[in-house]
């Protein structure tokens, strides 16, 4: 995005013409702006999509019925999200079951002693073992 644009109508033989200049472009003629905004057009696509979700460690962002463009350009996706999301704390999901199945299995204990243990060790699951078969 630029933020300054100057320009000027310069007089050719009574055909009148934007001259632009862009800092650190130096003048743009309009043939040129029009072959650059056909090649952004190329390179833009719009996608039909229903949901955009990011997910962070801290939150998630739902998008519902968003607005979403890819742009190409030297082969690089940018994905452009508008739309308003509805934000949702995320929850501490626990200890994960295969972390409850392989202490279980290690160490033949119920599923509550499994579950237990790993809370003691902070859903570590190799020191759950370690404790269990110490015991």
């Amino acid at each position: 995005m630029f933020t300054k644009i100057q320009g000027r109508i310069v007089s050719f033989i009574g055909i009148v013409i934007l001259d632009i200049m862009i800092p650190g472009m130096g003048r743009m003629n309009p043939r040129m702006m029009k072959k650059l905004q056909k090649q952004l057009e190329k390179a833009t696509e719009e996608i039909d999509a229903t949901k955009v979700t990011i997910e962070t460690p801290e939150k998630t962002l739902v998008f519902d019925r968003p607005s979403v463009t890819i742009m190409d350009m030297m082969g690089q996706k940018t994905y452009q999200v508008v739309g308003e999301p509805n934000e949702v704390e995320n929850e501490d999901e626990g200890i994960p079951e295969e972390d409850i199945e392989l202490v279980m299995s290690q160490t033949s204990v119920s599923r509550e002693k499994a579950i237990s243990t790993l809370e003691e060790c902070d859903g570590e699951p190799a020191e759950a073992i370690i404790k269990l078969v110490g015991e």
